[in-house]
């Protein structure tokens, strides 16, 4: 089944945390997103799809824009040749990564998990590491936009060419969740591993078992949580059997996805093919350099001399910023601004950016950096009937410094 952004259904809080007004033109937003504590949200616009076969590394790291050997590189102490009740089983990695067209531009973003090999599980007995795979099984899970599933599915068959790697949709078994809030980004782990600290010691071989099953028992242990591989402060982020809760999200921390999309844009971070343009966009323009999406050290993939050419060049003139949109008194106002509309700039009259996202009071938009921070009232939204709506940018606190200093240059 597919799903877009406009036709989801979300599902009712259970029971409420918060409340967000985005749908009542007559009322102001209450957002709440600041205050509240760990959410869970399940991904219903993400699918899931499966590469297998010796040549799954190698087919990848041609197509997309991030480094896909990094799934064959040891990560420090984390792998651990002993398996035990009280000892972790090593987690699997993620990445973030981007695939383009042959001209440089946006079509397809995945996050990329490496399951749990089976010598990292306890066997059926529960009382030793499972077998050693076989030398060339290789697997990796990829989290993808359910809105255009299909369409991935078969642009990557065609590329496979006689490359031994199986391509399989499994969005029916896995899906995919996110947590996510205030305590979980603002902490500070004091390891460097990737997973959630929280439930690191959840699935095969863990100390915690949320499901109430014996973890040498249910096939749903030994999927963990993992730091979102974009930002710290989008939470954490993982894949999970579909007819399992995972572990850390209990009843009163899961609400709906449009929550999560909330939070996503208050950060300034687009994801999917809907609100990042599909042949369209530029990917240094939102930001996926940022999102640790592209890798300029790799070799060479499909639309990387666009990339690599505008990196070295090192002037973005246009990015990706959140939004808020605001009446002539200041306040928020909700559903006064769609996608598409064209941000003016008060004093030059001039177009200077398009809403690409705008989800009650808040909004993404591509904005010229040389227009975006010259102060409150500067940039509005035309009105056809009503007054017009006062657009203020707000500046990401992830983005680095020299992000900043690029609208002065835009502006010579």
């Amino acid at each position: 089944m597919k799903f877009s952004k406009s036709s989801i259904q979300f599902r009712s809080l259970k029971p409420p945390i918060f409340k967000i007004n985005h749908f009542s033109s007559s009322q102001t937003q209450t957002n709440q997103l600041d205050n509240v504590g760990p959410m869970a949200s399940l991904l219903k616009t993400r699918s899931v799809v499966r590469f297998r076969g010796p040549d799954t590394i190698k087919f990848l790291q041609g197509l997309l824009t991030n480094d896909i050997r990094k799934f064959h590189e040891p990560v420090g102490d984390e792998k651990s040749s002993l398996v035990t009740p009280n000892l972790p089983a090593s987690s699997a990695r993620s990445l973030y990564a981007a695939m383009l067209t042959p001209q440089g531009r946006f079509l397809y973003d995945m996050f990329l998990y490496e399951p749990p090999r089976s010598d990292e599980k306890l066997d059926p007995s529960g009382s030793r590491p499972g077998t050693e795979p076989k030398q060339d099984e290789v697997e990796l899970l990829a989290d993808v936009d359910s809105s255009v599933l299909d369409e991935l599915v078969d642009t990557l068959k065609k590329y496979r060419l006689r490359s031994k790697v199986d391509i399989e949709n499994v969005g029916e078994s896995l899906c995919c969740w996110q947590r996510y809030g205030v305590d979980l980004h603002k902490r500070q782990p004091s390891s460097s591993s990737l997973e959630d600290p929280e439930s690191a010691s959840v699935g095969w071989g863990g100390a915690i078992d949320p499901t109430g099953s014996s973890s040498s028992q249910g096939n749903s242990n030994g999927w963990q949580w993992h730091k979102d591989p974009r930002l710290d402060c989008l939470g954490f982020r993982g894949i999970f059997p579909s007819n399992t809760t995972p572990p850390m999200v209990e009843a009163n921390t899961e609400t709906e996805e449009e929550n999560y999309l909330l939070w996503r844009l208050e950060k300034g971070v687009a994801e999917g093919p809907i609100e990042i343009p599909k042949g369209e966009a530029i990917p240094l323009e939102y930001n996926l350099a940022g999102l640790n999406a592209i890798s300029f050290e790799k070799g060479c993939y499909i639309g990387q001399e666009l990339i690599a050419r505008s990196h070295h060049r090192g002037v973005i003139r246009k990015r990706l910023l959140p939004l808020r949109f605001l009446d002539q008194s200041g306040k928020e106002v909700v559903q006064k601004v769609a996608p598409s509309s064209e941000v003016m700039g008060m004093k030059s009259g001039k177009k200077v950016g398009t809403v690409t996202t705008a989800v009650g009071s808040r909004g993404l938009g591509l904005i010229r950096l040389e227009e975006a921070f010259k102060g409150s009232g500067n940039l509005v939204v035309k009105g056809e009937e009503e007054e017009d709506v006062k657009v203020e940018v707000v500046r990401p606190e992830w983005w680095p410094r020299e992000w900043f200093l690029e609208h002065q240059q835009a502006a010579r």
